[in-house]
C-alpha cells in the first residue's frame, strides 16, 4: 500500500471508529503524524485527497475539521465524475437514473403535502405557452428535485442529483433537435403531478418511467445517428 494510501485509511478509520466526529477538529499536524506512525508530508498528502472529496475541511489558520459528512456533500463529487464519461456511458447513467426515480418518485406520493404539490403546478404554469430551452431545463430540474426530496431519503435525493448532469446536457440538446420537446415534457410533467395528486403510487412510478425513458430512447438513437459533422453534439451543448 502506498504511504499516502496507508495514511487515508487510518484517518479513515480514525473517523469511522468514532474517534473523530462530524465537526470535530484534527489534533496538530506534528500530534496526529507521530500518533498515526505517519511522516508530516504523507500525512498531508492524505488530508489534500480527504478534503477534495469532502471528508475534511481545511481552514487557513485555524485547522483541519471533520465535515458534517451528510450524505449531499460526500456526494456532489459524483457529479463532477459523471461528467467525462463518454456518450455511450451516459447511457448507462440514464439507465440507473430510470431505476432510482420512478422509486423515489412512489415514496413521494405519501409524503409531499397539498401546499408543495400547488407549488410544482404554480412552477409548471409560470413556463408559459413558449419557454425557451434554457427556462425549460432549469424547471425541470427544479420540479424532478422537489420530488426526489420528497421522497425524505437524503442519500436517493444526493445520488440522483450527481447523475442529473449528463441527463441535463441531453435534455438541453433534445430541446434544440425537437421541436415538440417543449410540450411532450410539460405534458409529462403534469401526468405526474396528477398522479401524485391522485396519491397513485403506481401511476406516478410509470409515468416517472416513462418520462426518464423517453430522453434515455432520444439519446440511443442519436448515438446510432450522429449529428452531421459542424452540427455538435449534445455532450458540447
Amino acid at each position: 500500500m502506498a504511504v499516502t494510501d496507508e495514511a487515508i485509511e487510518k484517518i479513515k478509520e480514525m473517523i469511522v471508529s468514532g474517534a473523530l466526529r462530524p465537526g470535530d477538529r484534527l489534533p496538530k499536524e506534528s500530534e496526529l503524524a507521530a500518533g498515526l506512525g505517519l511522516s508530516r508530508n504523507s500525512l498531508r498528502e492524505a488530508v489534500r485527497a480527504l478534503s477534495l472529496i469532502r471528508i475534511l475541511d481545511v481552514r487557513q489558520g485555524d485547522g483541519t475539521y471533520v465535515t458534517s459528512l451528510d450524505p449531499q456533500l460526500l456526494l456532489e463529487a459524483m457529479s463532477f465524475v459523471v461528467d467525462f464519461h463518454r456518450d455511450d456511458t451516459v447511457l448507462e447513467f440514464l439507465a440507473v437514473r430510470r431505476i432510482l426515480e420512478p422509486a423515489a418518485t412512489a415514496m413521494a406520493v405519501s409524503r409531499l403535502t397539498e401546499a408543495e404539490l400547488d407549488a410544482l403546478a404554480a412552477q409548471l404554469d409560470a413556463l408559459g405557452e413558449a419557454p425557451s430551452v434554457e427556462e425549460l431545463v432549469s424547471a425541470d430540474l427544479a420540479f424532478h428535485r422537489a420530488i426526489v426530496a420528497g421522497s425524505g431519503n437524503t442519500v436517493l435525493c444526493s445520488l440522483l442529483d450527481g447523475l442529473s448532469g449528463p441527463t441535463t446536457r441531453a435534455r438541453i440538446w433534445r430541446g434544440l433537435a425537437r421541436e415538440d420537446a417543449v410540450g411532450r415534457t410539460v405534458r409529462e410533467h403534469r401526468a405526474i403531478l396528477t398522479a401524485l395528486r391522485d396519491r397513485d403510487t403506481e401511476a406516478a412510478r410509470s409515468w416517472a418511467t416513462v418520462h426518464i425513458a423517453g430522453v434515455e430512447h432520444w439519446l440511443r438513437s442519436t448515438l446510432r445517428h450522429p449529428v452531421p459533422p459542424g452540427a455538435g453534439t449534445w455532450m458540447n451543448r
